[in-house]
This record gives C-alpha cells, sequence and structure tokens, in this order.
C-alpha cells in the first residue's frame, strides 16, 4: 500500500507508492477512474491510463532498470540536451537525477486550472552536474490530469545563474499503440524537417506520416496541435503544446529494434515516439529569466481525421 501525498484538489486520490526498485511514484486518479504515475527519478511520467484502465503510454518489456540508467518508455524529460555531446550524456542529465516532491506548491494562476489534480517535481544541480554543465538553475515539472482523462505537463526552468545560458529540450513520449503500420500523424504535411537518417538533411513533408520503415525525424516549427490516429484502435492522440516549436517523430522498425539492448522483441510495433521538443534553436535565457514549455496530451475514441478536432490550443 502507498501513502498519501498531497492532494490539491478535493474529488482527486493522490498516493505515493513505490516501485520494484523501492523508488517513490506519485499516484493521481481522478473519480472517473483516469491516473497519471510520475516518479521521482527523472520525473518521468511513468503511467497514464484512462478512466477504462487502459494503459495509453507505452514501456519496453526489457525497461524495468536500476538507476542511474533511464527505464525506456512513458515520458522521460530531456533536458539541457537532447543529442549527446562531449560532457554531456545523451538525452540529458535530468531523466536520471532523483527529483524532489514539492508538499507546497504555488497556487494556480489560471482560473481554468481550477478543479484539476496535480503534482510538483523540483531538481536543482548537484555539485556532479554542475561539474559537467556549470550553470545553476531550478525546473519546477507540474503534471496535470483532468476530468476528462487528459494529462497536462508544464515544465519551468529558471535561470538562477551570474550569466546566459542556453539549452535544448523534449517531452520525450512513447505512445502506445496497436500496430505502427497502423498509424498515421496529421497535421505535420509541409513542414520542412531534419532527417537522423541522412545526417540531418532537411526536406519537406508531402503528406500525413505513414510507417512502413524507421524514422527518426525533427520538424521544425510546427503547429501547436497534431493528431497521432491508430486506426486498429479507432483512438487519436492529440497533442497540443506550447512553447515547444518542434516536434521529433521516431520509431526503430525491426534492425534497430533489435540492436536496442533494453527494448523487447518486436516491441517497435507497439510504440511510436512523438515529442514536443525546442530543438533547433535553442532556448536562451539571462539571468533572473524563466522558460515554461507545455504538453497537453488527451484521447479521442475515434479514427476522425484531425480536421475534425478541437486544433485550438486550450
Amino acid at each position: 500500500m502507498g501513502h498519501s501525498a498531497p492532494v490539491w484538489d478535493s474529488q482527486a486520490v493522490a498516493e505515493i507508492v513505490k516501485d520494484l526498485n523501492g523508488i517513490d511514484q506519485v499516484v493521481l486518479r481522478n473519480p472517473q477512474g483516469a491516473s497519471v504515475t510520475v516518479s521521482r527519478h527523472g520525473a518521468r511520467v511513468t503511467s497514464w491510463r484512462n478512466s477504462q484502465g487502459e494503459e495509453l503510454l507505452f514501456t519496453s518489456s526489457k525497461g524495468m532498470v536500476k538507476p542511474p540508467k533511464a527505464t525506456r518508455g512513458g515520458i522521460p524529460i530531456c533536458f539541457p540536451q537532447f543529442d549527446s555531446c562531449a560532457s554531456l550524456v545523451q538525452q540529458g542529465f535530468a531523466r536520471s537525477k532523483m527529483w524532489r516532491v514539492d508538499d507546497n506548491p504555488p497556487p494556480l494562476k489560471r482560473n481554468d486550472w481550477q478543479g484539476m489534480s496535480f503534482m510538483d517535481l523540483l531538481l536543482k544541480p548537484s555539485e556532479d552536474d554542475l561539474k559537467c554543465w556549470p550553470h545553476s538553475f531550478e525546473f519546477r515539472l507540474r503534471v496535470y490530469l483532468a476530468a476528462n482523462g487528459a494529462i497536462t505537463l508544464i515544465s519551468r526552468i529558471r535561470n538562477i545563474n551570474g550569466k546566459p545560458f542556453s539549452f535544448s529540450f523534449a517531452y520525450h513520449t512513447y505512445l502506445a499503440v496497436s500496430d505502427i503500420s497502423e498509424v498515421r500523424i496529421e497535421g505535420l504535411e509541409t513542414l520542412d524537417y531534419l532527417d537522423n537518417l541522412c545526417k540531418k538533411e532537411r526536406f519537406t513533408e508531402q503528406d500525413a506520416i505513414t510507417f512502413e520503415s524507421e524514422v527518426d525525424r525533427v520538424y521544425l516549427s510546427s503547429p501547436n496541435v497534431i493528431a497521432v490516429l491508430d486506426h486498429e484502435k479507432k483512438r487519436t492522440f492529440v497533442i497540443r503544446k506550447e512553447g515547444l516549436p518542434d516536434i521529433v517523430v521516431w520509431n526503430p522498425w525491426d534492425k534497430k529494434g533489435k540492436a536496442i539492448a533494453d527494448l523487447g522483441d518486436g516491441e517497435y510495433r507497439k510504440m511510436l515516439c512523438v515529442d514536443g521538443a525546442a530543438l533547433e534553436k535553442p532556448i536562451m535565457l539571462k539571468p533572473g529569466e524563466e522558460w515554461t514549455g507545455q504538453m497537453e496530451l488527451s484521447v479521442v475514441q475515434s479514427s476522425l481525421c484531425s480536421e475534425h478536432l478541437d486544433l485550438e490550443l486550450q
């Protein structure tokens, strides 16, 4: 059994449970039965379930590893960079650090958040972090769960350094799909993208995205709303974002999937990464400045084309 966590909505249930490694996870459940679980390890969303209890995020069957290695799946936070570089690990150190649950989070600033349950996790750099990335910051992640089961992740990164710094960022979102060959992404048509399979050469997307082979792309200056249609499940993921100009689309397909040690055989078919990100143009923060990046995930139980969806950011 878990023990109580701070509850910021009287209609919600919040508790802290431990995973198989003994690490605390905060679980929010709404009265309709939907839930979201966030681990202190990396502030990773480890589970997102609808009111029927169905898991909406993919986690590899080989994904249960011990810290500091991050588990493959859910929604890891990539900060302060996404690609590997000389002094930092690939996808940044934030996803492998232990975050603190804030028992006294700042109050809500917008009335339309009222009635939602939420949790806050905090990260500040350790001495070891400052050795490899010498910038002081405060990173606050707030995760909301709405009555309709939608989740919203809001990252606030504040420069408490004496000098400017820049960073890249991504919500590395592993969506659970029925079969990757049955999935289509709408909303990225006509956009330029950088193809990581072609040395980041720039191309222009011509149509809705479907999958027949490995895909690893960064779509630039993307709209704030896109749709991921899963035809077999007759379900559409709707992704809304603010402060995140880019979208990463990734599936390793068969050959590369087999080479990934913490991905089960054939599991590439059950996953698709669609990340709200800021990659092409790093975020620059002056001393005292704060950046905010927001992503909302919701599900429509239909296979309607995105033109029928509400494409305005709520």
